[in-house]
């Protein structure tokens, strides 16, 4: 990764002390705007800005999409992040005249404040009165046979963060395949990947297929949604191996070097870039007895547990909205800080194995048990392999290097359907 100026950086660490647990700055640079599309000031209501002109989101070029629609029942996938400036994309809608039917809500729920993994309720939008249809209620990620009765084309709009774990995009691809079954067309109104400027992470072992792995893609895939729709249509991985009537949106003025700013949280424990930019790195501590910070004010920023030892920072995780329980609450954490890291060294090093084996190397040493007894540090990282280097005493650099060849072999199996300059 090129260097960012020193003026850049101490804006940027600047904006992270400052930024709170429930919304993020618009405030957006980018490194690169080559072949950059000019912005259309008639469809342009950006979420952020870039150096050289604005990015224009999917959702913003209602002249493209919604003569589209018009006519159509539509279902909506969305949530909290489907905003166009201060507006959601369900009212830009029905302000243009779209007949949205229903609305699709993901993990967390249509407004993004339920913890991880907890089932979201079906209910009724309480502004204007439409029924939403939760995807992640425990019972069934597919639509109902009569929800999809009712509509002509499912319309997807949510901000994504670029990995294989998080789930928006495992609940897109449930609905492409509900598309296929029931005949019905799908849209999706791109926006950027913030961790799309790079790609990294074993390809999913399709034996640990699971609700926190899809598709046969690395950890950070580096494609939006749009892209990842293309490819998910056209390389035949949707079920049967058939294809959907599929339509994508892109966005004007992005590439895949924009750093893009995210204005609103993705998700209750994603509070800032910096936990964007370390979710890669951190994430694989959900499979094991350590705290990734969940129920403190930096979650995905630092961790620890209370038998780890030789440490001086300390936290103690709490139970509040978005972490009810958190793993070790209330208990005393020994571990490490990461909430002062320079971002674009983060964004460098990629994926960075360092941290949990760090961890496990210490529990260890111990006598303390470090994976948990399921299999979900596995089904994260994709792949038993890792697991087994890491009880092996590998280095971080010794299992990372054990992916680049899947990696380079992802990078042109996507290239067909990449919509933005790499």
């Amino acid at each position: 990764m090129k260097s960012m100026t020193k003026i850049y950086v101490m804006m940027l660490m600047t904006w992270l002390s400052l930024t709170s647990m429930t919304t993020l700055n618009a405030c957006t640079t980018s490194k690169s705007n080559a072949g950059a599309v000019t912005t259309s000031q008639s469809d342009a209501n950006p979420q952020g800005t870039v150096t050289g002109g604005e990015v224009v989101l999917g959702a913003a070029r209602t002249s493209e999409y919604v003569p589209l629609l018009k006519g159509k029942r539509v279902a909506l996938l969305s949530n909290q992040t489907g905003m166009v400036g201060d507006k959601h994309t369900l009212d830009l809608m029905l302000e243009n005249g779209v007949n949205v039917v229903t609305i699709f809500s993901p993990e967390h729920g249509f407004r993004g404040n339920a913890d991880a993994g907890e089932h979201v309720s079906s209910g009724v939008d309480e502004k204007t009165g439409i029924p939403i249809a939760s995807l992640y209620d425990g019972k069934s990620p597919m639509p109902s046979k009569q929800v999809m009765d009712g509509i002509d084309i499912i319309v997807t709009d949510i901000q994504d963060v670029g990995l294989r774990f998080y789930t928006y995009y495992v609940t897109m691809i449930n609905l492409m395949d509900a598309a296929v079954t029931y005949n019905k067309q799908f849209m999706v109104l791109d926006r950027p990947n913030p961790n799309g400027m790079y790609v990294d992470g074993p390809i999913l072992d399709m034996t640990l297929k699971s609700g926190v792995g899809r598709l046969p893609i690395p950890t950070v895939h580096g494609m939006t949604l749009g892209e990842l729709a293309q490819m998910a249509n056209g390389e035949r991985w949707l079920k049967d191996g058939k294809k959907c009537d599929l339509t994508v949106i892109p966005c004007q003025n992005y590439t895949h070097q924009t750093r893009y700013t995210l204005p609103i949280a993705p998700s209750p424990n994603l509070p800032n870039m910096l936990s964007i930019y370390l979710y890669p790195s951190m994430c694989y501590f959900e499979g094991t007895t350590v705290s990734l910070g969940r129920g403190t004010d930096w979650p995905f920023q630092v961790y620890g547990h209370p038998d780890m030892t030789g440490y001086d920072f300390e936290f103690t995780p709490t139970s509040r909205p978005g972490a009810k329980t958190p793993p070790q609450m209330d208990k005393l954490c020994h571990g490490m800080d990461l909430h002062n890291l320079d971002p674009e060294e983060v964004i460098a090093e990629g994926i960075n194995l360092s941290y949990v084996i760090d961890a496990y190397r210490n529990l260890i040493a111990g006598g303390h048990q470090f994976f948990l007894k399921s299999n979900f540090f596995d089904l994260l990282m994709g792949t038993t392999r890792v697991r087994e280097m890491i009880a092996e005493g590998k280095t971080a650099q010794e299992i990372e290097a054990t992916w680049e060849g899947d990696v380079e072999l992802f990078k042109a199996q996507r290239k067909p359907y990449l919509l933005y300059d790499e």
